[in-house]
């Protein structure tokens, strides 16, 4: 059921950027206000995180390779992001 309404907010936000319902002033924050969710989801993650007991007292067993993992995959992502961002820059840049 969950993955409905992901489904359905991408979708939504698909079908709002297709027609451009948005008005220019807020098309042109998207790349801030992007940010600024993502860094609010990862604060939550780790808030979330920090109260579950279970997890801090098994951080230990959880090892070196779990914090690794979580590193790599964080510094991936944002780097994922900005080359397609960029990418994406690009090509509307020469389509205009």
């Amino acid at each position: 059921m969950d993955i409905l309404i992901y489904a359905s907010i991408i979708a939504l936000g698909g079908f709002i950027g297709y027609r451009r319902l948005l008005k220019p002033a807020v098309m042109n924050r998207l790349d801030t206000l992007q940010n600024i969710s993502l860094l609010l989801l990862l604060f939550i993650m780790g808030v979330n995180i920090g109260l579950d007991e279970s997890v801090i007292r098994s951080f230990g067993t959880i090892g070196y390779q779990a914090v690794v993992l979580a590193g790599c995959s964080i510094v991936c992502s944002v780097i994922c992001v900005r080359l397609v961002s960029r990418l994406i820059t690009k090509r509307k840049e020469q389509s205009s």
